[in-house]
Protein backbone atom coordinates (compact mmCIF):
# COMPACT_ATOMS: atom_id res chain seq x y z
CA UNK A 1 0.00 0.00 0.00
CA UNK A 2 1.47 3.62 -1.30
CA UNK A 3 1.12 6.01 1.31
CA UNK A 4 0.66 9.93 -0.32
CA UNK A 5 3.33 12.10 1.09
CA UNK A 6 0.60 14.48 2.00
CA UNK A 7 -0.94 11.73 4.69
CA UNK A 8 1.79 10.28 5.43
CA UNK A 9 3.27 13.69 6.82
CA UNK A 10 0.11 14.37 8.66
CA UNK A 11 -0.44 11.32 10.28
CA UNK A 12 3.33 11.42 11.72
CA UNK A 13 2.70 14.68 12.68
CA UNK A 14 -0.72 13.76 15.11
CA UNK A 15 1.14 10.42 16.23
CA UNK A 16 3.74 12.73 17.71
CA UNK A 17 1.00 14.94 19.40
CA UNK A 18 -0.95 11.91 20.54
CA UNK A 19 -3.93 11.97 18.17
CA UNK A 20 -7.14 11.31 20.54
CA UNK A 21 -8.00 7.37 19.55
CA UNK A 22 -11.57 7.48 20.33
CA UNK A 23 -11.46 4.61 22.89
CA UNK A 24 -8.90 4.59 25.63
CA UNK A 25 -6.45 1.78 26.36
CA UNK A 26 -4.24 0.56 29.10
CA UNK A 27 -1.52 -2.16 29.52
CA UNK A 28 -1.22 -5.02 31.11
CA UNK A 29 2.06 -6.76 31.73
CA UNK A 30 3.11 -10.91 31.89
CA UNK A 31 7.12 -11.55 33.05
CA UNK A 32 9.82 -13.19 30.54
CA UNK A 33 11.96 -15.56 32.47
CA UNK A 34 15.40 -16.70 32.58
CA UNK A 35 14.75 -20.36 33.65
CA UNK A 36 18.64 -20.89 34.46
CA UNK A 37 18.80 -18.05 36.13
CA UNK A 38 15.60 -18.09 37.81
CA UNK A 39 14.95 -14.40 37.29
CA UNK A 40 12.72 -12.20 35.21
CA UNK A 41 14.32 -10.81 32.47
CA UNK A 42 11.21 -8.47 30.90
CA UNK A 43 7.73 -7.80 30.79
CA UNK A 44 5.67 -7.83 27.62
CA UNK A 45 3.03 -5.07 27.18
CA UNK A 46 -0.58 -6.61 26.52
CA UNK A 47 -3.25 -3.90 25.56
CA UNK A 48 -6.23 -3.66 27.23
CA UNK A 49 -9.23 -1.76 27.15
CA UNK A 50 -9.83 1.05 30.24
CA UNK A 51 -11.51 -1.63 32.61
CA UNK A 52 -8.96 -4.52 31.68
CA UNK A 53 -11.17 -5.38 28.52
CA UNK A 54 -8.90 -8.20 26.66
CA UNK A 55 -7.26 -7.88 23.17
CA UNK A 56 -9.99 -8.52 21.66
CA UNK A 57 -12.31 -5.91 22.51
CA UNK A 58 -9.11 -3.82 21.89
CA UNK A 59 -9.12 -4.69 18.51
CA UNK A 60 -12.23 -4.28 17.72
CA UNK A 61 -12.28 -0.76 18.30
CA UNK A 62 -9.57 -0.35 15.42
CA UNK A 63 -10.16 0.70 12.12
CA UNK A 64 -8.08 1.63 9.08
CA UNK A 65 -8.62 4.97 9.89
CA UNK A 66 -6.97 5.04 13.44
CA UNK A 67 -4.41 1.89 12.73
CA UNK A 68 -1.51 4.12 12.84
CA UNK A 69 -2.93 6.45 15.73
CA UNK A 70 -3.12 2.97 17.61
CA UNK A 71 0.10 1.55 17.21
CA UNK A 72 1.48 4.61 18.64
CA UNK A 73 -0.38 5.02 21.42
CA UNK A 74 0.12 1.34 22.58
CA UNK A 75 3.81 2.49 22.36
CA UNK A 76 3.30 5.41 24.05
CA UNK A 77 1.07 3.91 27.17
CA UNK A 78 3.35 0.84 27.39
CA UNK A 79 6.27 3.27 28.34
CA UNK A 80 4.47 5.06 29.99
CA UNK A 81 2.86 2.80 32.51
CA UNK A 82 6.08 0.26 32.70
CA UNK A 83 8.02 3.15 33.64
CA UNK A 84 5.32 4.53 36.67
CA UNK A 85 5.21 0.77 37.82
CA UNK A 86 9.23 1.21 38.25
CA UNK A 87 10.56 -1.44 35.27
CA UNK A 88 13.59 -1.80 35.12
CA UNK A 89 13.87 -5.02 32.98
CA UNK A 90 13.09 -5.20 29.28
CA UNK A 91 9.91 -4.13 27.91
CA UNK A 92 8.63 -6.15 24.82
CA UNK A 93 5.99 -4.03 22.90
CA UNK A 94 3.76 -5.18 20.20
CA UNK A 95 3.57 -3.60 17.09
CA UNK A 96 1.83 -3.34 13.58
CA UNK A 97 4.46 -3.55 10.95
CA UNK A 98 1.60 -2.10 8.29
CA UNK A 99 1.17 0.88 10.20
CA UNK A 100 4.97 2.03 10.06
CA UNK A 101 5.13 4.84 7.10
CA UNK A 102 8.78 5.34 7.47
CA UNK A 103 10.80 3.58 10.47
CA UNK A 104 12.94 6.54 11.01
CA UNK A 105 9.95 8.78 11.42
CA UNK A 106 7.80 6.60 13.55
CA UNK A 107 9.77 6.07 16.12
CA UNK A 108 10.04 9.45 17.41
CA UNK A 109 6.69 9.61 19.50
CA UNK A 110 8.54 6.19 21.04
CA UNK A 111 11.74 7.96 21.58
CA UNK A 112 9.98 11.02 23.09
CA UNK A 113 7.87 9.03 25.47
CA UNK A 114 11.00 7.11 26.64
CA UNK A 115 13.09 10.63 27.27
CA UNK A 116 9.30 12.20 28.97
CA UNK A 117 8.91 8.95 31.44
CA UNK A 118 12.29 8.27 31.82
CA UNK A 119 12.28 4.46 30.87
CA UNK A 120 15.71 3.20 29.45
CA UNK A 121 15.77 3.27 25.73
CA UNK A 122 18.14 0.08 25.54
CA UNK A 123 15.79 -1.83 27.53
CA UNK A 124 13.10 -1.57 24.52
CA UNK A 125 11.63 -5.07 22.30
CA UNK A 126 9.60 -4.40 19.26
CA UNK A 127 7.49 -7.71 18.36
CA UNK A 128 5.89 -8.20 15.29
CA UNK A 129 3.17 -10.81 15.44
CA UNK A 130 2.39 -13.29 13.18
CA UNK A 131 -1.35 -12.23 13.33
CA UNK A 132 -0.86 -9.40 11.57
CA UNK A 133 -0.77 -10.25 7.30
CA UNK A 134 2.63 -8.74 6.06
CA UNK A 135 2.09 -6.36 2.81
CA UNK A 136 5.81 -6.50 2.59
CA UNK A 137 8.86 -8.47 3.65
CA UNK A 138 11.26 -5.77 2.65
CA UNK A 139 9.33 -3.02 4.21
CA UNK A 140 9.62 -5.13 8.04
CA UNK A 141 13.13 -5.53 6.66
CA UNK A 142 14.12 -1.76 6.71
CA UNK A 143 11.70 -1.28 10.30
CA UNK A 144 13.85 -4.15 11.60
CA UNK A 145 17.23 -2.64 10.56
CA UNK A 146 16.68 0.88 11.68
CA UNK A 147 15.49 -0.39 15.45
CA UNK A 148 18.40 -2.21 15.31
CA UNK A 149 20.52 0.51 13.96
CA UNK A 150 18.98 2.69 17.00
CA UNK A 151 19.96 0.44 19.99
CA UNK A 152 16.29 -1.56 19.72
CA UNK A 153 15.96 -5.11 19.52
CA UNK A 154 13.74 -6.83 17.76
CA UNK A 155 11.51 -9.97 17.55
CA UNK A 156 9.55 -11.68 15.89
CA UNK A 157 6.67 -12.91 17.87
CA UNK A 158 4.35 -16.37 17.78
CA UNK A 159 6.78 -18.03 15.25
CA UNK A 160 5.07 -21.23 13.49
CA UNK A 161 1.45 -19.86 13.64
CA UNK A 162 1.32 -17.97 10.35
CA UNK A 163 3.30 -15.95 7.70
CA UNK A 164 6.96 -16.97 8.86
CA UNK A 165 9.19 -19.59 7.89
CA UNK A 166 12.64 -20.62 8.45
CA UNK A 167 13.36 -18.13 5.21
CA UNK A 168 11.82 -15.20 7.11
CA UNK A 169 14.25 -15.75 10.07
CA UNK A 170 17.15 -16.28 8.56
CA UNK A 171 16.40 -13.08 6.39
CA UNK A 172 15.12 -10.61 9.11
CA UNK A 173 17.56 -12.16 11.62
CA UNK A 174 15.64 -10.94 15.00
CA UNK A 175 17.04 -10.76 18.22
CA UNK A 176 14.50 -12.47 19.56
CA UNK A 177 12.29 -15.38 18.45
CA UNK A 178 9.18 -16.77 20.43
CA UNK A 179 7.64 -19.97 20.04
CA UNK A 180 3.76 -19.89 19.34
CA UNK A 181 1.83 -21.57 22.05
CA UNK A 182 0.55 -24.70 19.35
CA UNK A 183 4.38 -25.52 19.19
CA UNK A 184 4.41 -25.76 23.20
CA UNK A 185 1.24 -27.80 24.10
CA UNK A 186 1.38 -31.09 24.64
CA UNK A 187 5.06 -30.75 23.75
CA UNK A 188 5.98 -33.49 26.41
CA UNK A 189 3.78 -36.09 24.37
CA UNK A 190 5.30 -34.80 20.96
CA UNK A 191 8.37 -36.25 20.01
CA UNK A 192 7.42 -34.44 16.42
CA UNK A 193 7.29 -31.41 17.86
CA UNK A 194 10.43 -31.62 20.00
CA UNK A 195 12.23 -32.35 16.85
CA UNK A 196 10.77 -29.49 15.51
CA UNK A 197 11.99 -27.46 18.11
CA UNK A 198 15.31 -28.65 17.95
CA UNK A 199 15.45 -27.47 14.42
CA UNK A 200 14.23 -24.05 15.04
CA UNK A 201 17.00 -23.83 17.82
CA UNK A 202 19.78 -24.99 15.76
CA UNK A 203 19.44 -22.58 13.65
CA UNK A 204 18.80 -19.58 16.15
CA UNK A 205 21.74 -20.48 17.55
CA UNK A 206 23.58 -20.53 14.56
CA UNK A 207 22.63 -16.60 13.31
CA UNK A 208 22.84 -15.38 16.89
CA UNK A 209 18.92 -15.34 17.55
CA UNK A 210 17.55 -16.16 21.38
CA UNK A 211 14.81 -18.64 21.36
CA UNK A 212 11.26 -17.87 23.79
CA UNK A 213 9.16 -20.35 24.04
CA UNK A 214 5.62 -18.76 25.28
CA UNK A 215 2.33 -20.07 26.33
CA UNK A 216 3.55 -22.84 28.34
CA UNK A 217 1.04 -24.13 31.22
CA UNK A 218 2.17 -27.37 32.31
CA UNK A 219 5.66 -28.09 34.05
CA UNK A 220 5.67 -31.31 31.62
CA UNK A 221 5.96 -28.51 29.02
CA UNK A 222 8.72 -26.86 30.72
CA UNK A 223 10.94 -29.48 31.97
CA UNK A 224 11.01 -30.72 28.02
CA UNK A 225 11.96 -27.52 26.88
CA UNK A 226 14.81 -27.31 28.98
CA UNK A 227 15.68 -30.92 28.19
CA UNK A 228 15.84 -29.22 24.62
CA UNK A 229 18.11 -26.62 25.70
CA UNK A 230 15.47 -23.51 25.95
CA UNK A 231 16.05 -21.41 29.12
CA UNK A 232 13.96 -18.34 28.13
CA UNK A 233 10.17 -19.11 28.82
CA UNK A 234 7.41 -16.88 29.06
CA UNK A 235 3.51 -18.36 29.84
CA UNK A 236 0.68 -18.72 33.07
CA UNK A 237 3.10 -21.71 34.91
CA UNK A 238 5.10 -18.47 35.52
CA UNK A 239 2.24 -15.89 36.16
CA UNK A 240 -0.63 -14.41 34.23
CA UNK A 241 -0.34 -10.91 32.74
CA UNK A 242 -1.54 -8.17 35.68
CA UNK A 243 -3.67 -5.42 34.41
CA UNK A 244 -1.73 -2.27 35.24
CA UNK A 245 0.94 -4.14 37.29
CA UNK A 246 4.16 -6.29 37.36
CA UNK A 247 3.42 -9.58 38.66
CA UNK A 248 6.28 -11.37 40.66
CA UNK A 249 6.77 -15.61 39.50
CA UNK A 250 7.21 -18.33 41.70
CA UNK A 251 9.50 -20.50 40.02
CA UNK A 252 8.43 -24.46 39.44
CA UNK A 253 10.79 -26.99 41.20
CA UNK A 254 13.31 -28.35 38.29
CA UNK A 255 13.16 -32.29 38.69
Amino acid sequence: MTIPESIRQQTCRDCLAGKDLGFAIEMAFQPIVDLQTQKIIAYEALVRGPNGEGAGWVFEQVTHDNRYYFDQACRVKAIETAAKLGCKEFLHINFLPNAVYSPETCIKATIEAADLYGFDLTKLVFEVTEGEEIISKSHLQRIFSSYAARGFQTAIDDYGSGYASHQWLVELRPHILKLDRTLIIDIDQSPEKQQEVKQVLAQCELQGTRLLAEGIETEAEMQTLASLGLRYMQGYLFARPEFKGLPEVTFPSMS
